[in-house]
This record gives C-alpha cells, structure tokens and sequence, in this order.
C-alpha cells in the first residue's frame, strides 16, 4: 500500500498531531490510546512504536469488525446498547493521548439498520466523550485522527485504490521530506487568519452561494479554531456559534456516508436555531431520523471554512475526515449538525460549566454530522457597528499576507 518511507512519515505526522493538540506537553508514562481499525493496523503499528521509544503506555483497540458491528446493531437488545463496559470510564479518565486511524472496509453494512438503534448506542457512549473533553479542557488530554486507503472507500469515491493512496499522500504532505515542517508551517499561517478573525466584533457571518444564504451568529465569548493537529488532515477554521439564532437555507451539494447510508443534496432551512424544513436528493428519510436524535440534533454545533490554498485534496473521498477539507476550485464552507466544541469557548475552558454552555448557546447532542458545501461564495462578516467586510470569496480568506 504505501512506501515503508512513506508509511514512516505518517507515523511521524500522527504523532505531531496529537502532541500539537495537547495544551501540555506529553511526559514519561503518560498513556496514549491507538485505537485502529484491522485494515491500518501497519501504519499502527509503526505509531506503536514510537510511543515506545517516547517511555509512553500505549494501549491498542481494533474496532469491531464490520460483519461483528452489523450483528450487534442487527440483534442487540435495548439493555445491549446501552451496557457500559466495564473499565471504560477508568481508562478514559487516565488517558493522555489518543490517535485513531479509520480504515473502513464497508461504508454500507449498516444500511438497513434502524438509525434509532444506532443513535442510542451513541447517546450511551457519549459519557466518555464527555470524560476526554473535560480532560483536554484541563490540558492533560490532545487526540489526532487520520484516514488509511481501503478498497472499500476507493469504491465509494470512484476512484482506484492506487488514485486514492495518492489523496491522502498529497493531503497528508508525505510527498515531502519533513512533512511535519510543512504542517507547522500551514499551522503559523492559520494563527494568522484565526488571530484576523478573532480580533473583528462580528454579531453574525452571512454566507452566500448558489444555493445557500444563511446566517450564523457565533454568539458571546467564541473563537475560531482549527489546524490543531487533531484531525490529519485539517485545513477548515471553525467556530461553534449560538445554536439559537442560526437563520437561512443551507445546501450540502457534497454527498456523505454516514451509519452506512449515502446522503446526496441535503437541504436544511433554520428559524431561531433549528431546523425547521429539510430535504435531500438521496437519504431523505435517513436524515430526517438524524434530526430527531435528540433535542440537539436539529441545531449547529459548528460552522467551518476551508482555504483551497492550504487544502490539495481535489476528488470526493467518500469519508467525512477528507470531505470537510476540501480544497477544489473554490475550497469549501461546511456546518454540523449537533454537538458544538467548548474549546472554542475563548475564556478559561474549565470555567465552561453545562450551566453557563447552556446560556451562552452552546449545543449539545450526541450527533455531531458535517454537511459540506463546494460552491463558489462569499461570506461577508456583518461587525456590531453594522459595517460589512468580506472575509472569504474564490475559495481563500481575504486577509492579506498569508
């Protein structure tokens, strides 16, 4: 599949990733989660052993095999999806580190499952998400995620594996030498553009394309974050906004996989936050079922945008992670529906109590969709002073000297 160097290089990157994700930095013993699906256990392996040689505790999760998963979801009763393994909470309360590194080997198999039954197992499970966000808020934690080439999501995308390997090898930068130098150079450039944004008093972004004209309002005391190695790769900026005030139409031209469904055109209208009529080309019923997880589900978590001059993946690639990068001709803007990110609180993040999220509109729910669009637009920061000022048009920031 790759080069040994190659293979090396990603090794090195995933590790860059999770230590810049980390508020503190890793020490001897800390502990360090890999978790990997069966196919991506070689570049794993290689992850291994570097946090060997680092004197980190690794500790290795394949995730259930895709033919195990579908007979869980298939024949687990309700008490079956809502178990709590023992030892789970322990371990996550004691973690340091996380890399995970997705290699699907089907991206349907659950197709034909009821998404409730999958929603609840999520609505279970959130519990350890909650465990880690409160330890990256405190700095002990910092997590990185990547993406390993498989026949199955080569197939997807329409592309040949070979095609497929290559996507992730120009997006991943490991056509360079030091990959990891190219990363923390994209990294300053970002500080540049999430500094720029941070400084304006806006009171909502409008966001205008073909068939989107929506506007999000992000709300008091927020910041834009993003290229913080948590995800290889990243190039979107994003903010989580005031779920309440969201307003407008918004169009997904991009499809996506999601509990093995295919959505193509989503469509969504909001009104004071939620969504209030939606519709798709492919996967309507599915998403409508999504919307009502749970309360939180028919509000933005998130609101991104993605500079083409960072991004070199140009083909649709079948899996969220590269999808919300998308660079193309006119890079990308994209919104989740569901869980919002406290780390973009901009205070003190252990001061963000479910209290004061709750009263400064910060979502919660135990989906978290992004839903991208790649049409040509504009994004105008509408300031408090009622002045306007474009702050994305043909694909890039408009800020100068990047």
């Amino acid at each position: 599949m790759f080069a040994p160097k190659e293979l090396e290089k990603y090794a090195r990157v995933m590790i860059w990733g999770m230590e810049k994700a980390r508020k503190d930095p890793f020490v001897n013993k800390d502990i360090v989660l890999i978790r990997t699906d069966k196919s991506s256990v070689p570049l794993a392996n290689l992850i291994y052993e570097r946090l060997i040689r680092m004197n980190i505790n690794p500790v290795v999760r394949i995730n259930l095999p895709e033919k195990m998963e579908k007979t869980f979801f298939s024949n687990a009763q309700d008490h079956q999806l809502e178990f709590k393994i023992p030892g789970d909470a322990e371990l996550y309360s004691s973690l340091n580190g996380l890399i995970s590194i997705l290699g699907p080997e089907s991206l349907t198999h659950l197709q034909d499952i009821d998404p409730s039954r999958i929603g609840k197992y999520a609505v279970t499970k959130k519990y350890l998400r909650d465990i880690l966000e409160e330890r990256e808020n405190k700095g002990f934690f910092g997590w990185s995620l990547c993406l390993y080439p498989t026949h199955e999501l080569a197939a997807k995308a329409g592309l040949d594996i070979d095609e497929y390997k290559e996507q992730i090898i120009k997006a991943v930068y490991l056509d360079h030498d030091d990959p990891g130098a190219v990363w923390q150079s994209i990294f300053e450039r970002s500080v540049k553009v999430k500094n720029w944004l941070n400084s304006m008093d806006v009171e909502y972004f409008h966001i205008l394309s073909a068939n989107t004209d929506l506007k999000v309002y992000p709300g008091e005391k927020r910041r834009w974050l993003g290229v913080s190695g948590h995800n290889i790769p990243s190039f979107e900026l994003f903010v989580s906004p005031d779920c309440r005030l969201t307003q407008g139409v918004f169009f997904a031209d991009q499809p996506s996989y999601r509990s093995g469904n295919y959505v193509k055109g989503v469509h969504l209208e909001f009104k004071e936050g939620r969504v209030v009529n939606s519709g798709a080309q492919e996967g309507e019923e599915f998403l409508n079922k999504q919307l009502a997880l749970d309360a939180g589900a028919s509000y933005l978590g998130e609101f991104s945008l993605t500079d083409k001059r960072f991004s070199r993946i140009d083909r649709f690639m079948a899996h969220t992670l590269y999808d919300e990068n998308f660079g193309g001709p006119n890079g990308n803007c994209h919104v989740a529906l569901g869980a919002s990110y406290s780390d973009t609180y901009a205070s003190d993040s252990e001061e963000l109590s479910t209290e004061l999220k709750k009263e400064l509109g910060f979502n919660d729910s135990a989906l978290h969709w992004d839903l991208v669009n790649t049409e040509s637009k504009t994004v105008y920061a509408c300031l408090e002073n009622r002045d306007r000022v474009i702050v994305y048009d043909d694909g890039q920031f408009t800020i100068e000297r990047l």
